[in-house]
């Protein structure tokens, strides 16, 4: 299919979830310019969907996300959940951001110390004055979930096309015109799904960038504390963002939680800044870090309002942004995908006119 009606540049979770949804009414090729699917910051994620996760405009995207993550039709044949909760600490200097975050959410309780030693026996109950349970966070199979949108986009009738780095793109007199994997596509539609790389693709599109920032997020996966069954430990971590822990397949996953911008790439952790996220780990539990297993790093790629971007470029007949998903891209992925669908066929989305002109691409050309 060189010459389909939709063209989706980049097979994330972003990507592949849009063209299933727009393959329901349209004929959609994806290029991927790795040699599989979810390659990047989707193979890389914390797979965790928090409801409060988010601005007001992230949180209506959660919520229109969450029946397809229960039930996800076409997708799986049962829920991409299961329980796992969310635990935030909070020093003293910390309370008024513990506060913020409690604003205008749902499902939070708050905790004392002990509560919350009560949940992660390893924590220092002294480092902790308050703590909020988000006990609806769940884990998300992200890899069922990508490989679902992917049969589900094949059934349809769609296409995918791995190794295909994209060299050239130019509008030609109806149809955008790629050239991928040294093969010609054309179609009248272009989604900009690219994540890290989607200012670049832009540009070769001859389209204004919008300031879509890679920064990295680095982890390292250590062995599960000696004595502990940690299998129903919450994620835990830091109000402020400075450290986050899970449990990830009996072992440990711990973060830094690190926010470096960098220039989109085959992302690895920095030793130094995941060292520095490890010692801060260290301060707020009882366990010392011994041995780290394994590390990596991935790519959350934001706007410079933090919102993500979707929406059709006004400047660009044909070509639609759906980037700047920054942390929340898996989560925010079943309803992001819905909208795309709605957008570019013209249906009603699914989502208040609000929300909708939050995540427009017209707000970063308005005067």
């Amino acid at each position: 299919m060189t010459h389909p009606d939709i063209i989706v540049i980049g097979g994330g979770i972003a990507g592949i979830s849009a063209a299933a949804e727009l393959a329901a009414h349209a004929r959609v090729t994806v290029i991927e310019t790795e040699a599989q699917l979810g390659y990047h910051s989707t193979g890389r994620s914390a797979a965790i969907f928090i409801r409060n996760y988010g601005n007001a405009t992230l949180r209506a995207l959660n919520a229109a996300a969450a029946p397809v993550f229960e039930a996800p039709e076409g997708i799986s044949d049962r829920s991409l959940l299961s329980p796992r909760g969310e635990l935030l600490l909070a020093g003293e200097d910390e309370l008024g951001t513990l506060q913020a975050y409690c604003d205008g959410a749902s499902g939070i309780d708050l905790l004392e110390a002990t509560d919350a030693v009560d949940l992660v026996p390893i924590l220092r109950p002294e480092r902790i004055v308050r703590a909020a349970l988000e006990r609806d966070a769940q884990d998300i199979d992200v890899d069922r979930m990508l490989q679902g949108y992917a049969r589900l986009l094949k059934a349809r009738g769609g296409q995918v096309v791995t190794s295909a780095p994209v060299t050239a793109i130019r509008r030609g007199h109806a149809a955008w015109q790629v050239t991928a994997g040294d093969r010609p596509f054309t179609a009248p539609v272009l989604v900009n799904a690219a994540g890290a790389w989607a200012d670049p693709v832009a540009r070769l599109a001859g389209v204004a960038p919008l300031g879509i920032t890679p920064m990295r997020r680095s982890a390292a996966l250590l062995p599960a504390p000696k004595g502990h069954d940690i299998s129903r430990w919450p994620l835990f971590g830091s109000i402020s963002e400075t450290w986050y822990a899970k449990p990830d397949a009996g072992k440990l996953m711990v973060s830094p939680a690190d926010e470096d911008p960098v220039a989109p790439h085959d992302a690895w952790p920095d030793d130094m800044v995941l060292a520095e996220g490890l010692h801060r780990y260290e301060q707020a539990v009882t366990v010392p870090v011994t041995r780290v297993d394994h590390s990596w790093a991935g790519l959350r790629s934001f706007a410079a309002d933090r919102t993500p971007v979707a929406g059709f470029a006004p400047e660009a007949d044909g070509f639609f942004w759906l980037a700047g998903q920054g942390g929340y891209g898996v989560q925010t992925a079943p309803a992001l995908a819905q909208l795309t669908a709605a957008l570019v066929t013209g249906a009603e989305p699914g989502l208040s006119d609000a929300t909708v002109a939050a995540l427009s691409p017209a707000r970063f050309h308005s005067s």
